[in-house]
Formats: structure tokens, sequence, C-alpha cells
């Protein structure tokens, strides 16, 4: 029987139950439109969120303790003598440090917890943080141990509504501060929390606490920022006696990390996010592939007679099994298109969304996802075709013409 004669009476066949056809599609729709939808979104939320970061991370160096991100890590670690070293480095262009207070800001009756920082004048040029208005703190207010405060855009607006924070006495724990100048907005819905802190003077921040280590350094490296993260973790193993020649971080009481490495993790994290989510949606295939196994086999049962007639006049057992594979494959394929489409429609749909409520957002899609997802579809028809392909090709010509 020819090739061109088998897939006419499959095309037919499948003609002859339009609605059974276009229900076995619906599972691998589903399923490749998943796929196509969760991974191109997730891939393109990884963009966002990495483009976000790289937005005022150029070249930004943190030096903090080991307990920052490590249980049972020492928090004290980090001197003003390491600062004052680290300064000194001629891959380092500007380094700040900082400390905590953890303590309570409020304004009359309104109280809020947001982070605040002792540091100095060189935080805000190391983040690249912008001023709305006032001033930012000068290295006057830090030899003079000033009373006076920083504050980001959202706490000024949480503290005095529509009111102007310049001038204004803020109470940090015990201590008051008055408001010399306020951030502008990063304006990203994912570094929100850089809308909200509190910017002291270091010296200030170290009398109220009495803090003798540093919570963590903050710096901007000179050209190559790995070249900087070596410097920096050469010279604090030196000043802590820390024997580490085969770089084992472990054995390190300080981390030393560029924004750039930052970045890979959460590339790394999201990346990993986007492929679960991609296997979840992937699920729905195998359910669609069951779902044709079984509308075929419903359909090899109904059509036994047909397929007796058609072995009774030359056709072989090969001819049967490619025409109910060919016709398992087809759906699944043309389901799998139709799934790409929806799915990639749905995609740009939510992108738009997102974009509005983001601001910048560009929707990516995944070719390798398209590819794998087409693959996927045309997979499952081989695979769950199959079985029903094999039992019509094994239906003996006398029993199948009797079949009522």
């Amino acid at each position: 029987m020819l090739l061109n004669d088998t897939i006419g009476s499959a095309a037919s066949a499948l003609r002859a139950h339009k609605m059974r056809s276009a229900l076995t599609m619906l599972g691998v729709i589903i399923g490749v439109g998943s796929v196509v939808l969760m991974v191109s979104v997730g891939k393109s939320f990884q963009r966002y969120i990495l483009d976000q970061i790289a937005s005022f991370s150029s070249n930004l160096v943190e030096v903090y303790p080991t307990g920052f991100e490590k249980f049972g890590g020492s928090t004290d670690s980090l001197t003003e003598d390491d600062f004052r070293a680290v300064e000194k480095l001629t891959t380092v262009q500007t380094v700040a440090p900082v400390i905590f207070i953890t303590e309570k800001t409020t304004y009359g009756s309104e109280e809020l917890s947001p982070w605040v920082f002792g540091t100095t004048k060189n935080f805000f040029a190391n983040y690249g943080l912008k001023l709305q208005a006032g001033r930012l703190l000068d290295d006057r207010d830090n030899s003079a141990a000033s009373s006076v405060a920083v504050i980001s855009s959202q706490t000024a607006e949480d503290l005095f509504g529509n009111r102007d924070p310049l001038g204004q006495r803020i109470q940090v724990g015990k201590k008051f501060y008055t408001v010399v100048g306020v951030l502008q907005s990063i304006g990203s819905p994912v570094l929100q929390d850089m809308d909200t802190p509190v910017y002291v003077p270091y010296s200030t921040a170290r009398a109220v606490t009495g803090q003798k280590y540093l919570s963590y350094m903050t710096l901007r490296a000179v050209g190559d920022y790995e070249l900087t993260v070596a410097d920096i973790t050469s010279l604090l193993r030196q000043r802590h006696s820390i024997h580490n020649p085969e770089n084992d971080k472990d054995k390190d009481d300080f981390v030393a990390r560029s924004a750039e490495q930052a970045t890979e993790i959460v590339g790394q994290v999201t990346l990993g996010l986007t492929a679960f989510m991609g296997l979840i949606a992937g699920i729905s295939l195998l359910v669609g592939g069951i779902g044709i196994m079984n509308i075929m086999l419903v359909s090899v049962t109904e059509r036994t007679k047909e397929i007796g007639l058609r072995k009774a006049v030359g056709a072989r057992r090969s001819d049967i099994l490619r025409q109910f594979l060919f016709e398992a494959v087809f759906l699944t394929s043309l389901g799998g298109v139709i799934g790409i489409l929806l799915g990639t429609a749905l995609g740009l749909f939510l992108s738009a969304v997102a974009a509005k409520l983001l601001g910048s957002f560009t929707f990516v899609l995944s070719v390798k996802a398209l590819f794998a997802a087409m693959m996927m579809a045309m997979g499952t028809g081989l695979v769950f075709g199959l079985y029903p392909a094999k039992k019509a090709a094994s239906l003996s010509p006398m029993e199948a013409i009797r079949w009522d």
C-alpha cells in the first residue's frame, strides 16, 4: 500500500470524526501552550530582574561577615581598621562602611521599621542613589557625629505624607535626627526595599550603638571587579590571620562578592524556577498523551471492521500500523502548533500587562522551549499512539470482518 494512500486514509478518518479529533488535540494544546507560556514568562521575569539589578550595581562589591548568609558564621569579623585598609587598595574606587541601627523610626504618631544605615557619603555613589531634595550626608556630618538623616522616598511618604520632610525631626530609637535630604525613588517593584531605608552618619551610628564591628562594607571596583575581589580577599585573610591557600570559602570569616556574581546567582535561581515551572507544565502533556491513547484505542475498536476489510483487499500490517501512528502524530503535531501559538499570544498579553504595572518589561520568547515543546508533542503522539496502532495492525482480517 502506497504511503499516499496511508496518509489519505488517516486524513479521511480524522475528518470523519472532527469532534473526537479536536478533543484529542485539546490535551496536547494545553500541555504545549503551558510549557511555552511558563518558560517564556519565566525567562522574561528573569531578564527583568537581572536588568533591574544591573541598572544600579555596575562594579559594585560588597564585603560582609559570613554570619550574614551562613548559620553559625561570625558577624563580628569586619573592623574599622579593615575598612581603612581596603580604602587604600588601588583597585578600589570608593568604599563605605555600614553599621545597622536596629530601632524603629517614628515621627509623631507614625512608626516604621525600615533599615537604618550608619554610613558615609560614598554609600550613595556606590549604589547610584540620587537626591530628590535637600542634600546627602557629607564628611562634616561624620567628623562631627551630627544628628542628621537622609531618608528614602517611601519612608518620606509614609512618615510625612504630603508635607515637606526637610528640617523635620524624626526619632530613631531614643535619638532625634533632623532630615536633611530625601532620595529619589528607585522606581522598581523588584527593588522596592531600596526606597525605604534611613541613612545617618557612620560615626553617629557607631556612638549610638556602641558597635565595634562593621555590619558590612560596600565599594566600587576600579576596572575588573574580579581583581578587586581577589585583592580584598587576600588583604582580609592576611589581616585576620586566615591561612587558606586552597581558597576554601568555609575557612573565611567574611564574604567578598560583586554585584555581577550576585546577578549570576539570581540568574541560576530564576533559571531553576523556570525549568521547574516548565516541568510542571510538561506533566499536562503526559496527561494529554494518556488521553490520546484512550481515544485511539476506542477508535481501533470502532473501526475493527474497516481494518479487516482493508487487510482483506491487500493492506499489510505495516500499512495499518503507519496509518494509526500517522493519525496520532498528526493530531499531536497540530495540537503542538496551536499550543505554541496560543501560549505565545497569552505570553505577549501577560507581558503587556506586566509592562503597564512594572514599567519596562520585555517578553522573551524561548526558541529552545518552542522546539522542545514541539518535539515533546510529536514524541507524545509516537509513544502513546504506538500501542493502539500495534493493536490495530495485529487484528485478524477474518475476525475483524465478522466484528459486529
